[in-house]
């Protein structure tokens, strides 16, 4: 069961870059109409199961949920510059390296030399599929050639490596502090909304791009406290590197819903990374199974 709970984030976080690519707006009205979402979700919750909070909570919670707005602006800046299918497997590949290395090492949640071995080489995979689905072909077409916008690889990854501290510290904070998952997403989120009124407030208005968005916000919170949950069962680097096989989803969404090109070369490229990616995350399933 905890696998499984373990596991819904990859298809809620993995449909997010699609489903606001849909939903239109830049960076900035996507980045705050999913907080307005995820704030509406952790209300929801709150007022359901009704979880004692005390000062700490508060602060950390508050805290995590400014890292996430920093973590997730950036993401979304980064789709903007490189496109949904090279930005996020990026990202994903970013986050899993900082999340596993901080949970087997900061955490000790790695106690035996199997550990190391099987989780470096799951690890090593998921980054590899990362890796191979944002791959380009040097001899493909360019995307003026091929009737799409130009992207800027340099902006992006500038914006990735800003959003993987963010991220980061976001998750880390909270398996530092031990807190319950269903008391901390309330406070979490107000942090996110925040962070996103001061930054976006000269920036955005309140139109249909930020109502519109309010949807992936919802799918952020469902994901949110599924992978909080799982991550105090299975621990940061197994939790977390599960929530981000929704690299499979985003990937292959981004090409055949968005319509974002890719050459034959690249597609095999897309198609072996997905099948590591899902290796990565079998691997990550059995080495919860033996401990």
């Amino acid at each position: 069961m905890a696998l499984l709970v373990a596991l819904i984030p990859m298809f809620a976080w993995g449909s997010i870059g699609l489903v606001s690519g849909k939903l239109g707006g830049d960076a900035n009205q996507q980045t705050l109409g999913m907080t307005m979402g995820a704030f509406i979700f952790s209300l929801g919750i709150f007022f359901v199961m009704r979880p004692s909070i005390d000062m700490m909570t508060i602060i950390i919670g508050f805290i995590s949920g400014l890292f996430w707005f920093v973590g997730q602006n950036g993401q979304f800046h980064a789709m903007k510059a490189m496109g949904v299918s090279v930005g996020l497997p990026l990202s994903t590949g970013m986050q899993l390296m900082l999340n596993t290395i901080a949970g087997a090492i900061f955490f000790h949640e790695w106690q035996h030399g199997r550990d190391f071995v099987l989780g470096f080489l799951a690890l090593a995979l998921l980054v590899a599929g990362a890796y191979l689905t944002s791959r380009k072909d040097p001899n493909g077409k360019s995307e003026p050639e091929a009737g799409m916008k130009m992207y800027d690889f340099g902006k992006g990854f500038r914006f990735l490596f800003i959003s993987t501290i963010g991220y980061g510290l976001y998750t880390i904070i909270i398996t530092w502090a031990g807190l319950d998952p269903l008391a901390i997403i309330l406070p979490q989120s107000i942090g996110m909304l925040t962070g996103a009124l001061c930054f976006s407030a000269k920036k955005v208005s309140f139109d249909k791009y930020v109502w519109r968005n309010i949807t992936s916000g919802l799918l952020w919170g469902i994901g949110n406290i599924c992978m909080l949950l799982s991550i105090q069962t299975v621990g940061l680097a197994v939790g977390f590197s599960l929530s981000q096989m929704g690299i499979i989803i985003s990937t292959l969404g981004g090409i055949f819903l968005l319509g974002e090109h890719k050459t034959k070369k690249e597609m095999f490229y897309v198609i072996i990374g997905c099948l590591l990616v899902i290796f990565g995350g079998i691997l990550l399933g059995y080495m919860k199974a033996l401990s």
